[in-house]
């Protein structure tokens, strides 16, 4: 009961600070995505099952709050925390370079389908401009977020783990 209530409340902080906080003080009209980021790193740290519910959470939040039609983001970000999970046991957790590896791999995926049913499917197919004005810069914001975020979750993860344990 613990675990779900600190997940539900990470997921309503990170989706507060990335529709609030980190809009309205960003440089170049992007802003991090830290649902992503916390999917990603839930996945990477509970598994695959605990990866697809926070990135369904996370998605269908996002969903209600702006989509257009619920359930698009929900089903994006579920497969990516799935397929995060796959990477659980087989590293060290403390290393950080993996997840900012893949936090690079899932912006550019999440990003690529974005834009294929965004602006592909209505004839904008600027794809150089969207790479340079959108992915990148959000690319490095995630990087940069990545780094300093995952080691929260992570003594997070710990302390949840200590006392399911008890």
């Amino acid at each position: 009961m613990r675990r779900i209530l600190t997940l539900t409340i990470l997921i309503l902080l990170c989706f507060v600070l990335q529709t609030t906080l980190f809009t309205f003080h960003n440089v170049t009209a992007v802003a991090p995505n830290l649902l992503l980021i916390l999917t990603m790193s839930f996945g990477i740290m509970r598994g695959r099952k605990e990866g697809m519910l926070t990135g369904f959470f996370s998605g269908l939040l996002y969903d209600v709050m702006y989509g257009m039609y619920l359930g698009p983001y929900a089903f994006l970000y579920m497969i990516i925390g799935y397929l995060n999970g796959k990477f659980h046991k087989k590293y060290l957790m403390e290393d950080i370079s993996l997840p900012v590896l893949i936090i690079v791999l899932d912006q550019t995926v999440f990003d690529l389908v974005i834009y294929i049913i965004s602006f592909l499917l209505r004839n904008r197919t600027n794809l150089g401009f969207f790479l340079l004005h959108q992915m990148l810069p959000r690319a490095l914001y995630d990087i940069l977020i990545t780094v300093l975020i995952y080691r929260i979750l992570l003594r997070i993860n710990r302390s949840l783990r200590r006392k399911a344990q008890r």
